[in-house]
Order: C-alpha cells, then structure tokens, then sequence
C-alpha cells in the first residue's frame, strides 16, 4: 500500500512541472498604420557637362557654370549646409577605338561633369529654383525626391495606428473564436517609411521660367507584429 502511494506521488510530482510550462495559446496579428502628409522639401541632383579638345578647359567651363550655379543658389536663399558636390567627373571621347588593329585609339576630346546636391526646403521657390539653374547652365537633372524636414512625429502616428489596428483585429478574431484575449505577450515593429502619391500642383510662376512640378503627398507606413495569450 505504501509503495503504491508513493509511486503515486512520484507520477504527480512529475507531471506538474510538465503542464505548468505548456505554451499558452496565443492569437498573432499584425497591421500596418498609415497617415499622409504633404511634402515640405525636396532635393535635387543636377549638374554641368562641357567638352572641349583640351581637358583643362573641358574642366574650366564646367566649374566655372557651377560656381555661376551655387552663387545663384545661395543669392536665391539657399543655405550651404543644402548645397553638395556629389561627384566630378573628368572622361577621354576616344575616336578609332572599332578601327582596325593597325590604327590606335586616339583622344579626340574631354567630357567634364560636376554634379550637385540641392536641397529646396522652401517648395514654393522649387520651380523658380530648377528655371535658375538651367538658365545658369545645369544641362543634366538625374534625380528630383521630395520629404519632409521632421518626419519622427508622422511615423509615430503611423506607430499608434498600426497598435489600434492590430488590437482591434485580435479583438474580432477573439470573438469570433469565442475566446478572450489575455494579456500582450510581444510587440514587435516590422518596415516602416514612406511613398509618394500623387498630388499634381504646378510652379509659381516667376519673372525666370519656372518649372512646373508635381509635389505629391507622403505616405508614412509602419508595421507592428503583435501576440495575445487567450483565454477560454
């Protein structure tokens, strides 16, 4: 009798700790919170490309329709922290180079590039900006994006959004499962940042040709991975 009382308290004392440390069921949800914001900067990445036979004046009429530019820039308003070089560039024209073996490829001119950054924090001078720079010389715009100067409050909107989302989606899966949701177990933060949509609006229209652009709106997304223990 004793050995089988014993035996008993042994299988109990074993059992215990097993079904104390079972994973508790959960509900997994995840939502992404949007909010939308108009732009109120943009950045552009223009430059000036010159030939010449002689790579020295190549490089001459290039710099000095930079210096034409960033002096133009900085009389329009522009602060220096907004203006870089992103890159110069110095490159050989070759002629002959599918000629025969017995001709060598010659040189026959120099292409020189300098290429800026240029950061318009004021969107209503953008258009006057681009017509100023293409009067002062800029032949080549590889690039125009546009974003806003402090976008920590809009993603933390977008942070808030996503939380109500996925909480009210655990609620509905909750109760159409018949259960209860427990408490939060894990939160996580998936991508978040933003998109342009389109918003058309044109230039203001100044005493140089402005160019006509489209601002568009901002759209700041975050994603939250969310877990809930449920109860019966």
């Amino acid at each position: 009798m004793k050995n089988a009382i014993y035996a008993a308290l042994g299988l109990l004392m074993m059992v215990v700790p097993v079904a104390a440390s079972e994973t508790p069921a959960t509900i997994a949800v995840s939502a992404r919170g949007e909010v939308t914001a108009v732009p109120d900067m943009a950045t552009i990445t223009l430059g000036v490309t010159s030939t010449n036979a002689d790579a020295a004046k190549a490089m001459d009429e290039t710099s000095a329709k930079v210096a034409a530019i960033l002096s133009t820039l900085r009389d329009a308003g522009l602060q220096d922290k907004d203006l870089q070089t992103r890159g110069i560039d110095l490159r050989p024209i070759w002629a002959n180079r599918t000629s025969s073996a017995n001709r060598e490829p010659e040189i026959q001119g120099f292409v020189a590039s300098n290429t800026l950054s240029v950061r318009v924090r004021n969107l209503d001078l953008l258009g006057h900006v681009m017509g100023l720079v293409l009067r002062d010389g800029a032949n080549t715009f590889s690039g125009l994006s546009f974003g806003v100067q402090d976008s920590a409050p809009l993603l933390d909107a977008a942070r808030r959004n996503a939380v109500e989302q996925a909480r009210a989606r655990a609620d509905l899966y909750a109760d159409a499962a018949g259960v209860d949701l427990g408490k939060l177990l894990s939160l996580s933060e998936g991508g978040g940042g933003y998109q342009p949509t389109p918003r058309f609006a044109m230039a203001a229209d100044f005493a140089e040709a402005a160019v006509p652009v489209a601002e568009g709106e901002l759209t700041f997304g975050v994603t939250v991975n969310m877990v809930y223990e449920i109860t019966q």
